[in-house]
């Protein structure tokens, strides 16, 4: 049986411009190597708090630079992978949020069936949080998979585990695929303004179109989670006292700062198992350290740091708010093959850009014959109803954040401070102009 190799990567930006060379140079770290590594199939990219928030929520061309620095730095990372080209096919972002699937060249023919969705659920429904995702059949002649790849940003605070559980039930809800159309190939790493102001144009070169609308949950098709979910190690912000228990690198699982102690703290694997959010997901073991919070200073040395102190910021549990899950079709855990095969799971080194780490999933799914792909199954229930009004609801909060940027664009940039003194300095000199021919 064939399998697709698909490496799926979450980030959060911090609202800053990556550094390429040096995104790159650790993205394909968690590859397995047997010996040397293999460039996946398809690579997907899903990126929270992507630039700050006057660019998210207008969108379009503010978000050109944004999107360039990871094109590029893929250009750079394949370089090492037997200098494998890939095929950005579909780039989609709500508010601060967004996802980049990535194929390989010679594979763009196998993408087929391409859907996207989107639903924001931070203030006002707003995408300062929120989720967007894709999916799409990878076809291989007689051979097929369906997968469905989300990018998320939840709810922060240590206090907020409620608020995080119902951010997960509005994206059931109301992240609705949908069809879209075909468009131009764009590769990666080089640059196209074919889009105008358009940079969630999808990017497919020959492909069927998806013909339906729907949920998260859908019968015959792998799920990735992917994104800062931002579950946390404690309900309370810790006492100063805390800091000196926070972990530290350490061999020794009996050490009481080895990671794993925390970790046992964790409220994601808690609430999934309560069954209070993403139902039916799984995850790979965690054997890596807190993903988030790191201070300032450990930002600062991020790119010659040796990994001998990690130095947290003191008023945040250490914690592993940044995690991608996955949902196996009820037809294939029926299979007598394993159903998905998971290579590695781990965090990437501290990007100076962000105080968070980024955490890679490297898997393989196996293709199914297309006699047997579309099987009636009828055990995979989503855990909520689709919420009857979800596109009235978002294109609403589209409206909203596009005022919010506005105001935000012209209050909190140099360019729209500059906007704001163009305007004064016309009003007051038209002001003086009239002035001058009414007292003439």
């Amino acid at each position: 049986m064939s399998s697709v190799n698909v490496y799926i990567v979450t980030f959060n930006c911090g609202r800053e411009l990556i550094r390429p060379e040096i995104f790159a140079r650790h993205l394909f770290k968690v590859l397995p190597k047997f010996p040397r590594s293999k460039a996946p199939d398809i690579l997907v990219l899903s990126l929270q708090e992507l630039a700050p928030i006057s660019y998210s929520f207008l969108g379009g061309s503010f978000l050109v630079s944004y999107f360039d620095r990871f094109h590029h730095a893929v250009r750079l990372a394949t370089a090492s992978l037997d200098d494998r080209r890939y095929v950005n096919f579909i780039t989609r972002s709500v508010g601060m949020t967004a996802i980049m699937a990535f194929v390989l060249e010679d594979q763009t023919k196998h993408i087929r069936s391409l859907a996207t969705g989107a639903v924001g659920v931070g203030l006002q429904e707003m995408g300062n949080k929120g989720a967007v995702g894709l999916s799409f059949t990878y076809l291989v002649e007689d051979e097929a998979v369906e997968l469905s790849v989300v990018a998320a940003h939840l709810a922060p605070m240590e206090d907020a585990l409620e608020r995080r559980n119902q951010d997960w039930k509005s994206i059931v809800q109301r992240l609705i695929f949908t069809p879209v159309d075909q468009n131009p190939i764009y590769k990666a790493g080089e640059e196209d303004r074919s889009q105008g102001d358009d940079a969630n144009a999808p990017l497919l070169e020959s492909s069927g179109s998806a013909t339906e609308e729907y949920q998260l949950y859908k019968q015959t098709s792998y799920l990735i989670f992917a994104g800062d979910l931002n579950y946390r190690t404690s309900r309370l912000r810790p006492a100063l006292s805390d800091f000196q228990t926070f972990p530290q690198p350490t061999d020794d699982v009996n050490d009481p700062k080895h990671f794993s102690h925390l970790l046992k703290q964790d409220q994601l694997s808690r609430e999934i198992k309560a069954q209070r959010t993403c139902h039916g997901l799984q995850e790979a073991e965690i054997s890596f350290p807190p993903t988030y919070k790191y201070s300032d200073n450990q930002r600062a040395v991020a790119d010659g740091d040796d990994g001998t102190v990690w130095d947290w910021a003191k008023h945040r549990w250490p914690s592993w708010c940044d995690r991608i899950l996955y949902l196996v079709p009820p037809s294939c855990k029926k299979s007598e093959s394993s159903p998905i095969y998971v290579h590695a799971y781990s965090a990437l080194p501290l990007m100076p850009t962000s105080d968070h780490r980024p955490v890679a999933l490297s898997l393989s799914i196996p293709l199914t014959a297309i006699s047997n792909s579309h099987e009636v199954v009828t055990d995979l229930n989503a855990p909520f109803d689709i919420d009857p009004k979800w596109r009235d609801k978002r294109d609403a909060a589209r409206r909203m954040e596009l005022v919010a940027g506005l105001i935000a664009y012209l209050g909190l940039t140099w360019e729209g401070n500059g906007i704001l003194l163009a305007i004064a300095i016309g009003a007051v000199g038209g002001w003086a102009v009239i002035r001058g021919v009414l007292n003439g």
